[in-house]
């Protein structure tokens, strides 16, 4: 921001607001990891994960902060102004980029290692940043080149790839908070489910992400006289293997399918 000051330069204010807004993120995140840690409770029965997805939507919210820099970017276009300093707004740029690529790669490590989408998105959001510094110094380079509209330009650029990735990252958040799951996660846990000896086939599953917990619960058909016992133990084989095939699982849970003849003599 003392640089942006110093030159006037629009796109490193577009670089400098976004890069504010990346840093605030971590802030509703740590809240979310610190409280997903709290025991479930008689009101929140399934935990307090889900905070996680809801921090991913306050990102997409604060990465809305783009708006401003790509009004003033226009603005420019009709009010031009001359940009000063321009050995410091390249090495602002270049420093922007560097440390965001190094949180970047960090960020989406470990958010694809635990399954954290926000985790992910946070790390996405990082990555913006970085090209958005890029760009800052191609327009330096524009400028220099005898190109006064290349830090507007590059100011709009930054601001139309911000509000790409942000569409991308509230569909995935979206599709969190709605109990949306990748298709092949099922195809996995149904082919890991029908390799469990006992079982003969699934009839129904159902994934649920709490924050960057994988809940499984499926119905199942075995052999309608098989004790409680013997069923309990096919969850606990069934569990063992989707660990081994799936990330991040918290529970999984199989359910007998209803089998209408043998109901129908028990009543009778």
């Amino acid at each position: 921001m003392i640089v942006v000051i110093i030159s006037g330069s629009v796109a490193l204010l577009a670089d400098a607001i976004h890069n504010l807004a990346d840093a605030l993120t971590a802030v509703p995140l740590w809240v979310a990891f610190a409280l997903s840690r709290r025991p479930a409770t008689r009101r929140f029965t399934y935990g307090y994960g889900r905070v996680e997805d809801l921090a991913g939507l306050f990102i997409v919210i604060m990465t809305l902060s783009a708006l401003l820099a790509g009004y003033e970017s226009i603005r420019r276009f009709f009010k031009t102004q001359p940009v000063a300093n321009l050995s410091w707004v390249l090495i602002a740029g270049v420093i922007g980029f560097a440390g965001n690529e190094l949180v970047t790669v960090y960020r989406i490590r470990v958010g694809r290692r635990i399954e954290s989408a926000a985790l992910v998105a946070d790390g996405v959001h990082a990555r913006t940043d970085g090209f958005a510094s890029l760009a800052v110094v191609v327009g330096v380079i524009g400028i220099w080149l005898g190109f006064p509209l290349a830090d507007p330009i590059v100011g709009l650029v930054i601001s139309i790839a911000i509000f790409v990735l942000l569409w991308g990252m509230a569909r995935d958040i979206g599709r969190r908070l709605l109990d949306g799951v990748d298709p092949s996660l099922v195809e996995q846990t149904e082919q890991a489910l029908r390799s469990v000896p006992g079982i003969t086939d699934v009839e129904e599953v159902r994934l649920r992400w709490t924050g960057h917990q994988l809940n499984v619960d499926s119905t199942v058909t075995s052999d309608p006289t098989m004790p409680v016992g013997r069923f309990h133990e096919l969850e606990h084989q069934a569990d063992q293997i989707i660990r081994t095939k799936l990330p991040g699982i918290n529970a999984v849970r199989l359910n007998p399918s209803a089998h209408p003849t043998a109901s129908m003599s028990s009543h009778h």
